[in-house]
């Protein structure tokens, strides 16, 4: 009898401890649907930070569109995420896979940045290659290349009336 009582007790202290702390709610998001709304809002929240207009002041929630885009409510997804925030160790799982995908994503895009620049400065060396500045010394007739000086000889510009003539060298 007493092997009875103590097995029994054990029997519901083990079925007790697999309680959930959380109740499954009733429209539960899925794990993948729920993954890929944690990294739109991720890339959201990162977007935020990086343009000039503050959408606060603009009376504009994002996130609503996010969550008209997967067909869930902002109620559903709370709940959903209360629930699958109670088991860590599921979470931390959905949160690392959100954070590989971030990863990736950022890394193709450096990728493609660093070939806009290098074909941005390919074209701006070609540029500059092709802009020579003009040698072009006024004074004199061999840099006009082809040219008809409009200079007169030196000997015609000091032929003007009442200038004084240079000796004449012999």
């Amino acid at each position: 009898m007493k092997r009875a009582i103590v097995l029994f007790i054990v029997l519901i202290a083990t079925l007790s401890c697999k309680n959930e702390v959380v109740e499954k709610p009733k429209g539960l998001v899925a794990k993948e649907k729920m993954i890929d709304i944690m990294y739109d809002l991720s890339l959201l929240d990162g977007m935020k930070y990086q343009t000039d207009i503050y959408k606060d002041s603009l009376e504009i929630n994002p996130s609503k569109f996010i969550l008209k885009k997967y067909k869930v409510d902002s109620l559903q997804f709370a709940k959903s995420n209360v629930y699958y925030a109670s088991n860590y160790v599921e979470y931390k799982e959905m949160f690392d896979i959100v954070i590989k995908r971030l990863d990736t994503k950022k890394a193709a895009i450096d990728t493609i940045l660093k070939k806009e620049n290098k074909s941005k400065l390919a074209k701006d060396s070609l540029l500059l290659k092709k802009k020579k500045p003009l040698a072009l010394d006024t004074l004199s007739e061999g840099n006009l290349k082809g040219r008809k000086s409009k200079l007169k000889p030196a000997n015609n510009l000091t032929k003007v009336k009442n200038l004084p003539q240079p000796p004449q060298q012999q």
